[in-house]
Parts: structure tokens; sequence; C-alpha cells
């Protein structure tokens, strides 16, 4: 048995090894680094996968948040609504931008977006809903469509955790994460899901007109070389990268399978263990884990992450402190006690080893170590 990784990128790499190396070796004899051949065909690719009409590739997921807020003619003080329970890049953007973060609540079972907080949110300087897609699975975007119709308000989907989750609505309609809304914006980050060997993102929308809004914005505010009709970014995704991800791509439906049967294994472990909540599965949304978190009750969960180190095995806690208790954002106003979820959260989550080349023995050692320790403190 290897050595346990939280995310074991060597071992994909070795397992499509010779399809990875003749791809980049392509981009390299052609020479096309930047925007060529292999960035446009995984554009074509990945629309067609997600089943929808534009992608905007980019450097990479915060950027793509950036690109879709800077499209939608946003003025300082917008206020944007976004989850407390999540990584800073939505939040940090927003900020950085000049805009106003509204946090709001998540659900304690899926960790998602409360749709009941953001209808209490919503003031007459909303402009935008940014829902996060966490751990692998799609917030209750069918009542966040319905509010933001309500309020004629802009959706973007932050899915940098979540590609190709799919989500039913009531109707039987199915949709893919990201593309339910005005923009979805992802991360090729390497231990994503669909990760590349650096940095790359994308946006997508099915807007014609705010797809090439999104394109002009990415590359210096251009339509035509030297004329610049707006300000923009520099965000391209380079060939190599985009080389990279059409080899995983054509894999991605068999990855997130894999980490699916690794969690039903995880969860077959901890089912009757009273001091672990496993992975709430929404019914409406396919998971794809991104993350394995369990929530921990009664034992000391740093005391239990140790014990994981010290049996060399990695284990992480996505996210110990709250966005509205960072000091980045000190200056919204909110104070402790303030969001009563998203803290408890923070001191109960923790996630275990996820990856496609997780075996069932390297599993068994995590789950008998975590369990050996609940014995020990219970």
């Amino acid at each position: 048995m290897g050595d346990i990784q939280m995310v074991d990128l060597l071992g994909q790499y070795h397992n499509i090894k010779d399809e990875i190396d003749a791809a980049i070796l392509d981009v390299v004899q052609s020479s096309a680094y930047i925007n060529g051949p292999e960035v446009k065909a995984f554009q074509a690719e990945l629309e067609a996968f997600l089943g929808v009409k534009h992608v905007i590739p980019c450097a990479n997921g915060t950027d793509a948040l950036q690109i879709a807020m800077m499209s939608l003619g946003l003025q300082p003080g917008d206020e944007v609504i976004t989850p407390n329970f999540t990584f800073i890049s939505t939040v940090e953007v927003i900020a950085l931008l000049g805009y106003k973060p509204i946090l709001v609540e998540v659900d304690p079972k899926t960790f998602n977006m409360d749709a009941e907080a953001v209808r209490k949110a919503i003031t007459p300087k909303t402009k935008v809903i940014a829902p996060v897609h966490l751990f692998g699975q799609c917030a209750d975007m069918e009542e966040i469509l319905a509010i933001a119709k309500e309020h004629d308000l802009y959706v973007i989907e932050d899915t940098a955790q979540a590609i190709s989750s799919d989500y039913t609505f009531d109707d039987g309609r199915k949709a893919m994460a990201g593309t339910m809304s005005t923009f979805g914006a992802t991360s090729f980050f390497p231990s994503k899901n669909l990760g590349c060997f650096g940095d790359g993102g994308a946006l997508y929308t099915n807007d014609d007109e705010l797809a090439e809004t999104a394109r002009q914005v990415a590359n210096h505010g251009m339509k035509v070389r030297y004329y610049h009709e707006k300000v923009g970014i520099n965000s391209r995704l380079d060939s190599i990268q985009a080389a990279i991800l059409r080899v995983k791509l054509r894999r991605l439906n068999d990855y997130c399978e894999a980490r699916r049967a690794a969690a039903d294994r995880y969860d077959a472990w901890f089912k009757d263990i009273e001091q672990l909540e496993t992975p709430y599965r929404d019914p409406k949304t396919t998971h794809t884990f991104h993350q394995y978190t369990l929530k921990v009750n009664g034992i000391d969960r740093f005391g239990l992450q140790k014990h994981m180190m010290d049996h060399n095995i990695p284990a992480m806690v996505y996210y110990p402190v709250p966005l509205h208790l960072q000091e980045a954002f000190e200056n919204l106003g909110y104070k402790k006690g303030d969001f009563p979820v998203t803290e408890s959260l923070c001191e109960e989550v923790i996630s275990l080893p996820m990856h496609t080349e997780l075996t069932t023995e390297q599993q068994e050692k995590v789950a008998t170590t975590l369990i050996d320790y609940i014995k020990k403190h219970s």
C-alpha cells in the first residue's frame, strides 16, 4: 500500500502518462502557447460536455468570478449575496471590485447557501446572488433562481468544487452546475476534479451578448487588437494546460464515479459511529465529492486531526474560520454569533483523503485509524 495522499496527483498522472506527455509535446512542437488550437478545442469540448452555449477559458477560478462580475455593469456599493461558509475567493472578488459582500447562512446538512437566508438579505442595492456549490453538490438552485427572478437579480454560480454535478428541477429538467444562471465560474486548480498542471479556469454562460463581453473583459477590454473599448484584465488559459485538460475531460465522468464509490465505502465504515455525521446527499443533485467532509460530535477535532497525521494520514479542515470573522472582512461589521450554523460547522468539519486513485486498502486504514481514536476518547 502506497502513501496515503489527500489528493494523489502523481498517481493520477502515471495512469494517463502517455496521453499527457504526448499532448504536452504536441503543444511544444506547435509553439502555439497562447490561445492556440488546444484552447479552442478544449473550449468546444467543455461546452458540449456541460451543454452550455459559451465557455470562456481564463487563467484561474478567481479570475473567472472577476470577469463574470465585471461583465455585468455593476457599480461600486452594489450588493452581492454569497455564503459565509466557503473559500475566500468568492467574497474576495466582490470586495476587490468595490462591491459590498453580503454574507448569508448555510444549510447545516448540505453546507450550501440557505435560500431563505438569501431572501431575507435582499435590499434595494442587491444586484447579484452568488451561490457556491460546496464540496461537490449543487446549492438549492430552484429556489435561488426563483428569488432572483422575483427581484430581477443576476446569479453567478461558483462551481469550482462541483464541475459535472447535475441538478434536477421539480419539473424533471436537468442541468449541470454552472449552466443554470447568468454565469458559472470554475477553477482547474490541480486538486480539482478536473484539474490541470498549474492554474486555470473558465466561466460559462448561455447569453450571447454576455459571452462576448466576458471575452472582451478577459482580453484587456479588446475586441479588435489594440482597440480597447473598456477596462479589462489579462486572463488566459495557456495551451499546455488546455491540452492536459482535454485528456482529463474525457475521463471526468469516470473520475467522479470513482469518488462516489470511495464516498460510499467511507459511509459504510462510519454509519454506526454516533460521533460522526457522514456527508448528506441532496436528492436533487449528484455529488461529485471534491471533498469527503464529516461532522464530528463530542470529540476533539484537532486532536483527531493530529492523531491521523501521526499515522501518516492527511486530514484537512475546510474551513476553520468563517469569513465574517476573518480579519480581512472586519469592515463588514459582522461579529461572533451572527452566523451560528457557519460557526458551528467551522468547529465540527474534517475532510478525509478523497481522489480517483484511492484504494479500498488505503481507505480501510483511514477509517480504522479514525475509529480507533474515537473509541479511545469517547
